[in-house]
């Protein structure tokens, strides 16, 4: 099947046979726990809802499918996910390569809480597959890569970084929000795990939140599996639910972000109160050739610099139509300031030394009209407020 369908039908196959009763849109199964007539035979494989629940197993499936992966893992939040993966893979002395310029949350995962556990970080600019294997040691076990990154769209090239990390026998994991299985499918690059908020397009509304993990691999999905019920970070039946029905709209929804969002950054490149845009979809874009080379789109998300004489927590009041808020991924669009919001959390020379200053702003695209958009950017960047 197509990318479409299988986002529509993955998961929730209709069960026909005798004694089902031919749902279409699979339901919200809500028990804690399952009955059995035998007591070493758990009835159709489910025992405990945190260990399996036909709501989330049809979620899994099709994720899975969005990222022609074997097997997809569901997890109560991105953040989950990440805890989840790093808690099951690597051990007390082992370190790991990471994308110098990724979510403040991971790095605050990272840096302040997993760091406690004897694990060791080192920051990269990974736009640079060289980089990567520099930063190589006897105790690396793991690759980590977002791309496009957040909030400054860098890229990395997942085919040669994983390429470098399989020489050396480690393992690449992808942090693939951004782009959505629907621009990128970093396991087909030669990733070997990919991991979601699925909280942002994947559910697409800004109502919920939510992780996922997907591997091809036996013996990873092994680990990962037995950590998600021992570790217990499940997504809730109502939330399984969400995501799936979020999905099915996935490849229409990111047409049109990818549309609003290129047709956006035009606009701010040009504009005269803009310093600097960060979009792949630019030609000016230095990784404009590798966004083309391994996405289908560019994304529906921007980030830009506002000359020193523009106010930016003026400029943000003025929005009418997209909302100052954290997140990203719905359908309506949102903007914020990353250094004061995302990642606050970085300390001030950290910011500094990737490029967060005050005057970034993330801008997460929506679906409305991209003119009424435009019109709501121009508004605010007029007025007698601004040097």
């Amino acid at each position: 099947m197509k990318f479409s369908t299988k986002a529509i039908h993955c998961g929730e196959e209709p069960n026909l046979k005798e004694g089902g009763c031919g749902d279409v849109v699979t339901p919200i199964h809500l028990a804690s726990t399952f009955a059995r007539t035998e007591i070493d035979k758990p009835t159709g494989g489910y025992e405990y809802a945190r260990t399996g629940n036909p709501t989330r197993k049809a979620l899994e499936k099709r994720l899975a499918s969005l990222e022609n992966a074997k097997y997809g893992l569901a997890f109560a939040s991105g953040l989950a996910a990440e805890t989840t993966l790093i808690l099951a893979l690597l051990r007390n002395g082992d370190h790991v390569i990471v994308f110098e310029d990724l979510y403040g949350g991971t790095r605050r995962l990272f840096d302040r809480t997993l760091t406690n556990f004897g694990l060791e970080f080192t920051y990269v600019d990974a736009t640079r597959p060289e980089k990567v294997e520099g930063a190589i040691k006897s105790n690396t076990k793991l690759v980590w890569l977002e791309t496009p990154t957040n909030p400054l769209l860098k890229l990395c090239d997942i085919k040669a970084i994983s390429k470098i990390a399989k020489e050396h026998r480690l393992i690449t994991a992808v942090d693939n929000t951004f782009a959505s299985p629907y621009l990128q499918n970093p396991l087909n690059l030669g990733a070997d795990i990919v991991v979601h908020s699925t909280t942002k397009y994947l559910g697409g509304h800004s109502d919920v939140v939510g992780g996922a993990i997907l591997v091809s691999n036996d013996e990873l999905y092994a680990k990962l599996k037995f950590n998600q019920n021992a570790i217990g970070a499940v997504p809730s039946p109502f939330d399984c639910f969400l995501v799936l029905r979020g999905t099915k709209t996935l490849a229409l929804r990111m047409d049109r972000h990818n549309y609003n969002a290129l047709r956006l950054a035009e606009y701010l490149n040009t504009h005269p109160q803009v310093e600097k845009v960060n979009y792949p979809g630019l030609k000016t874009h230095p990784q404009h050739e590798l966004a083309k080379k391994q996405m289908t789109g560019f994304g529906g998300i921007i980030s830009f610099y506002l000359k020193n004489n523009v106010d930016a927590k003026i400029f943000l009041s003025k929005l009418k139509i997209i909302a100052l808020a954290e997140s990203l991924g719905g359908v309506e669009s949102l903007i914020n300031q990353p250094a004061s919001m995302t990642h606050a959390s970085l300390t001030q020379k950290e910011r500094d030394r990737i490029g967060i200053t005050n005057n970034l702003l993330r801008l997460s695209v929506g679906i409305e009209d991209v003119e009424d958009l435009k019109a709501d950017l121009e508004q605010a960047f007029q007025g007698d407020n601004y040097a």
